[in-house]
Formats: structure tokens, sequence, C-alpha cells
């Protein structure tokens, strides 16, 4: 089976200019890599910061303009341009974001999902979406500002599935909600790979990743350090990288332990 997306040495950098004319390039991400597989969750782990989003936003295509993105981004097997980035958007490739700010404040959550459909099959479409997570026929007519938390990133989950999503982008999708409500959205992620989707996780939190990942690349200053199996992370014995161990005994299972500087080695 081929990855429905693949990641070979990603490198963003931006141009930031001094006082005058000098001109100096900040390297965020340095060298990443990564497949995603139908059917399964990856996860990419690291510190707020890191340019975790950054990865999020060289996928969709909307780096800011005075970014450059090196190396290579495959869809299906074939480059991922901005162009064609753009034509999947909303169509193939779904973004779930860390704030709720992707949705339009003026209109109501029912014509946002329709996309400015009126038909009765979208309509049915969108209504079952909704139900589907536990939203009735009566948040269609609420505004972004009446919904919780919650319900906001469950709305854009539903969005998602009112298409038919073969790749899922979820950036830090669980912020300022408690473990029960972040496990929840989660188990909606491990439905829609059930289904044949593909799902890059993107979180700070190792422990919440553990509980619906597949796979996990740890990312730490804008470099991969480690890929492992999500199983992997069972016995501190089985990662190789110092603050991937690190990560493993700051758990509160595993006795909150410090986390030593990894340049250390220890």
């Amino acid at each position: 089976m081929e990855p429905i997306l693949k990641i070979e040495h990603l490198s963003v950098s931006f141009t930031q200019y001094d006082r005058g004319a000098r001109r100096r390039q900040l390297h965020v991400v340095k060298d990443l890599s990564l497949a995603v597989m139908p059917g399964q969750i990856a996860a990419v782990v690291g510190a707020s910061g890191s340019g975790k989003s950054l990865l999020a936003h060289s996928i969709l295509g909307i780096l800011p303009y005075n970014s450059r993105a090196e190396g290579t981004i495959l869809y299906d097997g074939e480059p991922l341009t901005q162009e064609r980035a753009k034509a999947l958007r909303g169509r193939e490739i779904f973004l779930i974001p860390q704030g709720v700010t992707y949705l339009d404040p003026l209109m109501k959550v029912g014509p946002q999902l329709r996309k400015g459909r009126k038909d009765a099959g979208t309509k049915e479409r969108c209504r079952a979406a909704l139900l589907r997570y536990g939203l009735g026929p009566e948040t269609e007519e609420l505004y972004p500002f009446e919904l919780s938390g919650g319900m906001a990133r469950r709305v854009l989950i539903a969005s998602a599935m009112t298409e038919k999503p073969r790749l899922i982008i979820a950036d830090e999708p669980t912020p300022g909600l408690d473990a029960r409500s972040a496990k929840r959205i989660l188990g909606h992620f491990r439905e829609l790979a059930d289904e044949g989707a593909g799902i890059l996780f993107i979180t700070h939190d190792l422990e919440l990743a553990l509980t619906v990942a597949d796979d996990v690349t740890v990312f730490y200053e804008g470099e991969t350090i480690e890929q492992a199996k999500a199983s992997d992370f069972e016995k501190v014995e089985n990662l190789r990288h110092p603050y991937t161990r690190a990560l493993w005994h700051a758990m509160p299972e595993h006795g909150f332990r410090v986390m030593p500087d990894p340049e250390d080695g220890t």
C-alpha cells in the first residue's frame, strides 16, 4: 500500500529584514520526513514553537509570502504543488485547526457546512454529519460564538464528513479541552481512519497522541529525531533519542521526571 502523504526532507525558512536592508534567513523546519498511510493516524509530537504548524501549512500550500519551502511533498504519489493543494483543500484534504477562528463568525453553522449548496441531498448529508458527532439539527441555526469549544471542533470535523476526506490534518485540535473531551475528539479521528482516511495529528502532548496514534514522529528544534510505532513507547528501552526518552519519563505514569537536556546524552 502506498502512502497517501509522503514528506521527505522538508525544510522551511523565512526571510527577515533587520534595520536598513540587511536580510537574514531564519530556518525553522530543518529536516522533516514522514509518511501517512490510508487508515492510519500518524502523530507529530513536539514542543510549542518547534515548527509543527508549519508542517500543516506546507501541506496545505498556505505558507506566508516571506517563507521558502524545500524538500518533497507527495500526495497519492504525485507532487503536491501549491496549485494542486488549493484544488484539493476542502474536497479531499481537510484541516482541523487548533483554533475555531476558521469558522466564519458572521455565518450560521448550517450554511457553512453546505458551502452555499441548497439541494436536499446536501442538506441531508450535513444534518447526518452533525448528528454523527452528537449535534442536533438546531446546531445549524447557531453562530460560531454560540458554540462551546468542543462543539466548534465537532462542527469542523462534521464539515469534513460532508465530503469524502482522504487526508485530515489535525493541528493541535484539542487546546482548552478537558481530558475526557479531548479523547472523545480523538475517538472521532479514529473512526475516520477506520473508514480509510489518513490522519496527521500534530500535537505537543505525547500522552494524548499515544491514546490514538499508530505511528509517532518526534520533532525537536525543527528536525525529525525519532520515528516509532506507538507500541514502542510501552518501554523506554525501545526509544533511541534522549529527547524522546525524556518525554517518556515526563509522562504522569512514568513519574513526571524532570526532562534532561537532550544534548547531554542522558
